[in-house]
């Protein structure tokens, strides 16, 4: 713990500040190209199983990058020049997608920047849970989640808005192109404030362990928690999959057209909740305690699965649905950071954090896949049974797992 947090009381520090403006940065850049790259793709004559194959490789190394990102973590001294260099890796290769003119090339360009998204994130997790007090990490990594959405939800507005400015003057496709360089600009920012910004004291390294030594030393208490996490992760699918159900439950009511504007409407009410819950609910968990906040969040996700079950078409049901989906993504994405640093020792912490984003990196991909592939070959319904199902199982394994943790 920094000697900032060692003496003062408040948890909100320049280190936590600076890590905020990281996330924000970051996400900014990147999202604002990823909300151009389908359309860029496609004015390039890319097939669409492209884009489907490039997501696939990059998040396929970026799971991987997460575990070799957080052993290396507990390895060095500083973790501050590592993570920065993870994030200008991402930022840089996202104004990259402007050189190309095939598919292949944005798939290395991507791929490459994934790594590194996958890399830095165990390092940005363990450094901010190293300067903030154990009673206020729920505040802390709920305000560390807050900024990483606001910079979603400003990125692809700011992408938005710039297609409309460029494409006055200039064909889409250099448009496309000049976009990608200008967000490049927040991923250099993002590596900038890292650096600026967050302070780190010498540390104590496990620099003898090889990876599977560093695994090993992680607390049977850790390993019972990532079990509960797996279980609901292969439950969690895609957002994607969210949209495309209330599009198919409004068509026969507003027609194709206004089902899908409506269920764009509703995912933004989905990510404004999002954003402005992360904090509130880390705050709430510093008072009452991360456990039953984590488990009421994997319950309330049962809840809105079974209202994706109903094919009710009300534009009120789905935005109960798409509301509750924003809060339980806001409260897990806040506290089982917050839980797993609680649970794991300072010394192998990073290690930690790399294995529990790898561990909700393949549930994402197993449960988008099942309920894929239970959607076309039965029904939507029997896709979110699945869910439903998983997600009841994952919150009584918190349930049983977390019975002796105490915040």
């Amino acid at each position: 713990m920094s000697n900032q947090t060692s003496n003062h009381s408040s948890w909100i520090s320049r280190d936590v500040i600076g890590l905020a403006l990281n996330r924000f940065f970051s996400d900014f850049g990147h999202e604002a190209g990823s909300a151009i790259l389908p359309p860029f793709l496609a004015a390039i004559g890319a097939p669409a199983a492209a884009l489907g194959a490039i997501e696939a490789v990059s998040d396929g190394l970026s799971s991987f990058a997460k575990l070799f990102g957080g052993w290396l973590g507990d390895r060095v001294r500083r973790r501050r020049r590592w993570a920065a260099l993870g994030y200008l890796v991402t930022g840089l290769t996202t104004g990259l997608y402007a050189l190309a003119d095939a598919w292949p090339a944005v798939l290395v360009a991507r791929a490459v920047g994934w790594a590194g998204r996958g890399f830095r994130s165990p390092l940005h997790d363990a450094m901010l849970a190293d300067v903030v007090p154990a009673e206020a990490r729920g505040r802390a990594f709920g305000f560390d989640e807050a900024a990483d959405t606001l910079g979603a939800v400003c990125g692809p507005l700011m992408a938005l808005a710039l297609v409309a400015v460029f494409g006055r003057t200039m064909p889409a496709v250099d448009a496309y192109r000049w976009i990608f360089w200008l967000a490049a600009i927040p991923g250099i920012l993002a590596a900038i404030s890292i650096l600026v910004l967050v302070r780190e004291r010498d540390r104590g390294t496990s620099a003898t362990l090889t990876l599977r030594g560093s695994l090993r030393r992680l607390p049977p208490s850790f390993r019972r928690y990532l079990v509960g996490i797996f279980l609901f992760g292969i439950g969690d699918y895609a957002n994607t999959l969210l949209i495309l159900r209330a599009t198919q439950v409004l068509t026969g009511t507003l027609g194709p057209e206004g089902a899908a504007s409506t269920a764009i409407a509703l995912y933004t009410l989905h990510n404004v909740l999002y954003m402005a819950g992360a904090y509130p609910v880390g705050a709430l968990a510093d008072r009452i305690g991360k456990r039953w906040l984590l488990i009421g969040a994997y319950l309330l996700a049962a809840l809105y699965n079974l209202l994706l079950i109903v094919e009710i078409p009300s534009v009120a049901t789905l935005a109960l649905a798409f509301a509750l989906a924003g809060t339980v993504y806001a409260s897990q994405q806040s506290l089982e950071r917050a839980i797993a640093a609680d649970l794991v020792p300072e010394q192998v912490r990073s290690t930690g954090f790399g294995v529990l984003a790898t561990v909700n990196g393949i549930g994402d991909f197993v449960s988008s896949l099942v309920v894929g592939l239970l959607w076309s070959a039965f029904s939507p319904s029997v896709g979110f049974a699945y869910t439903l199902v998983l997600t009841l199982l994952g919150a009584v394994t918190m349930m049983v797992v977390l019975r002796s943790y105490r915040d």
